[in-house]
């Protein structure tokens, strides 16, 4: 549906995160079997062959302090219990799939140096970068 339509679609996840970043993680952490790992990237291979990739990319790259206060100030009880060193892998693994990321255009935020959620001129920059990104204005 997503792919048929016109319309502009914004998502908080891709379908590579989950690939690249969970599940490797998983498969290192011992949760999943190699054989599991190996079908789901197989399963992966093929579902992504038939989709387009996300017109623009937009990565909030943080440290893993300002990680931690984001998780603090959202107050969500199923985060509270998130180990630092786990936090920090999946921070790794984001970092090291950022920089292989070729499918498309890639806009990168520093989340640390901006807090667009209460600071309006840091939306403002925001929310320009993208359009500029997306519209291809001023480059």
């Amino acid at each position: 549906d997503i792919q048929a339509g016109s319309k502009d679609i914004i998502q908080d996840r891709t379908i590579y995160e989950d690939a690249y970043i969970f599940a490797e993680n998983l498969h290192e952490m011992g949760l999943m079997t190699s054989r599991d790992h190996e079908n789901y990237q197989a399963i992966f291979d093929n579902i992504t062959a038939y989709i387009k990739p996300p017109d623009l990319l937009i990565y909030l790259k943080a440290s893993v302090p300002t990680l931690v206060d984001n998780i603090q100030r959202r107050g969500r009880e199923y985060e509270a219990g998130i180990r630092l060193d786990y936090l920090q892998k999946l921070n790794e693994k984001y970092d090291k799939w950022i920089q292989r990321y070729d499918s498309g255009k890639l806009l990168i935020l520093d989340k640390d140096k901006l807090d667009f959620a209460t600071k309006p001129d840091d939306l403002s920059f925001v929310i320009n970068r993208i359009e500029r990104e997306i519209n291809g204005l001023f480059k």
